[in-house]
């Protein structure tokens, strides 16, 4: 997922929103918020956890790393998955096709009785991100070891995202087995690339669907999990569902301006001048407001918080200003009302009695829905309107993600269906500030969404892109039960 934190953002906004509503609660007026209707909780398949953990840990020592500059031994490592995957589940391989896109993602198509009714696409990639040469001293079990020990299954990989794709796996193999047969085509997709953003898996497959005029009835990949306490003044679980994601772009300011020896400056300098563009970046942010997913998410919490943030989380459009000011205060609740901010590169100088003539800096912006790419380089201009500050944008800038619908059929029956798996969970949508293949298939459907069936605490959490990445044995129950239940719900 190019991550960072995925869930931790909506701990910050809890946090933000608690003391938004004690300074609201003189307020009246509640808005009109429903509770969902009750769902009987599913049947548990018979599941062999020790015998899904053990597989787990074969994924994960097969070390599929996706790097900008690929090394020739880890090269080899996709091929090496696509075949023990067709060892280890000969059911969907003999029932699913499977076809080979962009040199590594795996399409599988489990074909469905009524040809009229829109596919389903359910995203899960078999790459992981290195490991910190530096950090292994820090992991408790070898991060490709795929140890299964303490509870919990150890290495790179599991959380992200193999224990979501050995989870659908063992899903469809164990309903293959039962000689279910679904009416709707179910589609699984697994990029090979989407730590380096998909440019060559999921940009393939969605190229090669739309070729093939197929219409997705919805899109589901990785994205928000269960998380317990998650929110000051909401008990229990909440099971946040990704409805949009920020875009990103990095921004280039270059300044050259003849330098010389440090014993005889000249004014002004190219490190100077970048300075205070930088400066005035930092200060002057882009403005702060609340967004479809935000309002959703608090909606959705309303119905299940205490007084007053019951208030707050119903009426955001009604307290916005005040809402903003509060999220304002911390780093992460921040990130979920504002396009943000961050100087991540200055290069300058190399010896200390000489004046460089060229000072570089990137700044990095993660774009909130409504804003834009064209935006976010239109408020650099004004925020930094110095003439010998070249700006410019690199690669790999991707605009926001549509936002999809909450009133849906289909987030419907995904919100029935994490509800029948997690009793008593709250449904919540969110925006992500991270990114995820799914947003290369919005071409083929307007139902994108971003879910991960874990039940996870907040050191599970960390270890995503970080050290000791790690997933609960008990989890995969979940997991594998949720891909058969949401396979049964919507393709019976």
């Amino acid at each position: 997922m190019g991550k960072g934190k995925r869930i931790g953002i909506i701990a910050g906004l809890g946090t933000a929103v608690a003391a938004t509503g004690a300074a609201l609660m003189w307020r009246r007026g509640l808005g009109s918020v429903q509770r969902l209707a009750s769902v009987t909780a599913a049947p548990r398949p018979d599941l062999d956890l020790a015998s899904i953990a053990a597989r787990l840990g074969e994924a994960v020592r097969i070390g599929t790393v996706s790097r900008e500059e690929p090394r020739a031994d880890e090269e080899a490592q996709i091929p090496a998955f696509r075949e023990h995957l067709e060892r280890t589940y000969p059911g969907v391989h003999k029932v699913l096709s499977r076809e080979v896109v962009a040199g590594g993602t795996l399409l599988y198509k489990w074909t469905g009785s009524d040809p009229e009714l829109e596919p389903v696409l359910l995203l899960a990639h078999q790459d992981v991100v290195p490991v910190d040469p530096n950090s292994l001293a820090s992991w408790e079990h070898p991060p490709f070891s795929g140890t299964v020990a303490e509870g919990y299954i150890w290495g790179r990989g599991t959380l992200d995202d193999k224990g979501s794709l050995i989870g659908l796996m063992e899903a469809v193999e164990h309903l293959v087995g039962e000689g279910f047969q679904p009416r709707r085509t179910v589609l699984l997709g697994m990029g090979h690339d989407e730590e380096l953003g998909g440019a060559k898996g999921a940009t393939g497959l969605a190229a090669l669907l739309k070729e093939r005029a197929v219409r997705l009835a919805f899109v589901l990949d990785e994205g928000g999990a269960v998380v317990d306490g998650l929110v000051p003044g909401v008990s229990g679980q909440v099971a946040v569902v990704g409805i949009a994601e920020k875009g990103y772009v990095s921004v280039e300011l270059l300044v050259e301006i003849p330098g010389g020896h440090s014993s005889a400056p000249r004014g002004e300098s190219a490190i100077g001048v970048l300075a205070d563009a930088v400066r005035r970046l930092e200060k002057t942010q882009m403005p702060a407001r609340i967004e479809p997913p935000v309002r959703a998410f608090l909606e959705a919490l309303a119905p299940h918080a205490r007084m007053p943030l019951r208030l707050a989380f119903a009426n955001p459009g009604l307290f916005e200003p005040l809402i903003i000011r509060t999220f304002s205060g911390t780093p992460e609740a921040a990130s979920a009302v504002r396009t943000t901010t961050a100087t991540t590169i200055i290069q300058a100088g190399e010896k200390d009695n000489v004046i460089p003539p060229l000072a570089r800096a990137v700044v990095n912006f993660r774009i909130l829905p409504g804003d834009s790419v064209a935006s976010v380089l239109e408020h650099v201009k004004r925020a930094a309107p110095d003439d010998r500050v070249k700006i410019s944008v690199l690669a790999k800038a991707r605009e926001p993600s549509n936002v999809s619908p909450i009133g849906s059929a289909n987030f419907d029956l995904l919100s029935r269906t994490i509800r029948e798996v997690f009793p008593g969970a709250i449904v919540a949508p969110y925006l992500m500030v991270a990114a995820t293949d799914s947003r290369h298939f919005e071409g083929l459907t307007t139902d994108v969404y971003r879910f991960m069936p874990f039940r996870l605490k907040t050191g599970d959490i960390e270890g995503i892109h970080g050290t000791n990445e790690r997933v609960p044995i008990e989890v995969l129950a979940d997991v594998v039960t949720f891909y058969a239940r949401l396979i049964t719900n919507v393709a019976a």
